[in-house]
């Protein structure tokens, strides 16, 4: 996902919801291994952040996170390093 928000608070309630579903990759780009049902509730809690006039964000399907996702980004320079999903239980 990756979004371009015009109002600067708008932008930090974007930031925080999307750290909330995926891992931040670059500025306004986020990594998310979401299921249809996930892409339904953050496509909801995206729509209540954003003015939709002034505002943009773009899903980009890579394809189900155990098939061609990884292959297909490629990184020049430093490595992308993405981080598996995994439950933890305190």
């Amino acid at each position: 996902m990756s979004y371009d928000i015009a109002d600067p608070k708008r932008l930090r309630r974007m930031l925080k919801l999307m750290r909330n579903w995926g891992d931040h990759l670059q500025l306004s780009v986020f990594h998310c291994e979401l299921s249809p049902d996930e892409i339904i509730r953050i496509e909801t809690e995206i729509t209540s952040v954003i003015n939709h006039s002034e505002d943009q964000v773009l899903i980009i399907y890579l394809g189900p996170a155990e098939g061609r996702a990884e292959s297909s980004m490629k990184a020049c320079g430093r490595p992308l390093l993405v981080h598996g999903r995994e439950a933890t239980v305190v």
